[in-house]
């Protein structure tokens, strides 16, 4: 069948590595995990008012 090998790709990067790139990923991840925080947070703040609202 086809007996050719994949084409080359070069293991290189042509262009140098952002120095930026890690802090935009840091921030990036920073964000998510706060974010995903304060939705916990509200979602604890809401069960407790629902519960005080529930036997009160």
């Amino acid at each position: 069948m086809l007996n050719r090998p994949p084409p080359y790709f070069p293991q290189n990067q042509l262009s140098p590595p952002d120095e930026k790139r890690y802090r935009k990923f840091k921030l990036i991840v920073a964000s998510i995990a706060i974010g995903a925080l304060a939705v916990i947070v509200g979602l604890i703040y809401l069960i407790y008012l629902l519960i005080g609202w529930i036997s009160g």
